[in-house]
């Protein structure tokens, strides 16, 4: 069941207008027949922030722009994944956008061999990165979609092209802050929210949440092999969270104080499960067992064209793990640095296109790429 961006905004508006309270009830927005779902991704988005000036997207320390004769797509990418508050992705989108601004094809059919030659260099400089390759992916696809390109000179088709992606890089710059805005309303008064791992979204989530009153305190698995929820611990502390620290291996012990649990992800799948840092399976397998809601906060660029069928079934990402005592040669080490969580353990996805089911991920997925 999806419920978009715009539906649920609305009815917050509605509710102000009567003079109720802005907080809704996660079961009334559930229980609501939303509009049907279309394939225009781009409004959609749009709509989950009413009012927003989608062209504020910070030019300071934007970097240079190139010359046709020494454009490089992945100098480009790494300049703008040099900026902290953009998203690989991001960076990928606004890369290939500058792509189509210094092509030199005259036809049609040449510019768009062009991007997806862009496109496949991108996803080849870094094979383990899940919303690069589904950034890509999701970005060329959207830029050249609609056959009325066909029936357009080369040079209105061209501009077309160079307008989408601006606009889609817009949107995608803003995903943070639409989930934030969407996400905040299911995070309770006094409630305690896990959290595995450092994600940005998640963040933003929280701080927003923060910002307009809501109480709560947050537990933050030690996040091995890489302690990436120290490092989210380290964060929230300079918001002023309440924040605990736990072993990772301590999640079922925590689990009854818990009352709703938070992930970010690395991809989306076709499947509606999310793949994401080590551990995150064995955190929802814990709390579906104890009945605790289990939210996902990720960009609707992360949606990827995957269907993993177990755990062995996706790109290998090791790590290097430092156990702090010698290890025997001979000893086997599990380095995986991430594993897949199914659907059926998943509450809820908050994305910048609404609030998901995980069935209507694959909806979503099927309308996109048809």
């Amino acid at each position: 069941m999806w419920r978009s961006a715009s539906f649920i905004l609305e009815r917050q508006e509605q509710k102000k207008a009567n003079g109720l309270s802005r907080m809704e009830d996660t079961s009334d927005v559930l229980n609501c027949r939303p509009p049907s779902v279309t394939p225009d991704w781009l409004a959609q988005a749009k709509a989950a922030v009413p009012n927003a000036n989608l062209d504020d997207v910070p030019s300071n320390n934007l970097p240079p722009s190139p010359d046709a004769t020494s454009f490089s797509v992945i100098a480009e990418f790494n300049n703008w994944r040099s900026k902290p508050e953009l998203a690989e992705a991001v960076a990928a989108i606004k890369a290939l956008t500058a792509v189509i601004k210094l092509s030199q094809a005259t036809t049609m059919m040449e510019l768009e061999i062009e991007l997806k030659k862009a496109s496949d260099s991108l996803k080849a400089s870094d094979e383990t990165s899940i919303s690069l390759s589904a950034g890509c992916d999701i970005f060329t696809r959207y830029v050249t979609r609609t056959s009325a390109l066909e029936y357009e000179d080369f040079s209105s088709g061209k501009s077309r092209l160079i307008e989408r992606g601006e606009r889609f890089g817009e949107i995608s710059f803003k995903a943070r802050k639409t989930i934030a805005m969407l996400g905040q309303d299911f995070l309770q008064d006094g409630s305690t929210i896990l959290v595995h791992g450092f994600s940005r979204v998640v963040l933003a989530l929280l701080r927003m949440a923060a910002s307009n009153g809501k109480h709560f305190s947050v537990v933050c698995t030690e996040g091995r092999p890489d302690n990436t929820g120290i490092e989210m611990s380290k964060e929230m502390v300079t918001v002023g969270f309440p924040v605990k620290l736990i072993l990772d291996s301590a999640v079922a012990y925590t689990m009854e104080k818990i009352d709703m649990v938070l992930f970010g992800a690395d991809g989306v799948v076709e499947s509606g499960g999310i793949i994401n840092m080590i551990g995150t399976y064995q955190v929802a397998l814990v709390a579906h067992s104890m009945n605790k809601p289990v939210y996902v906060a990720a960009e609707s660029y992360k949606f990827a064209r995957l269907y993993p069928l177990d755990q062995r079934d996706m790109p290998p990402v090791p790590r290097t793990i430092n156990f702090e005592v010698p290890v025997p040669k001979s000893v086997e080490v599990e380095s995986s640095a991430r594993d897949y969580t199914p659907p059926q353990y998943l509450t809820l996805l908050f994305t910048d296109l609404g609030v998901l089911t995980p069935s209507a991920v694959s909806d979503e997925l099927i309308q996109l790429y048809l």
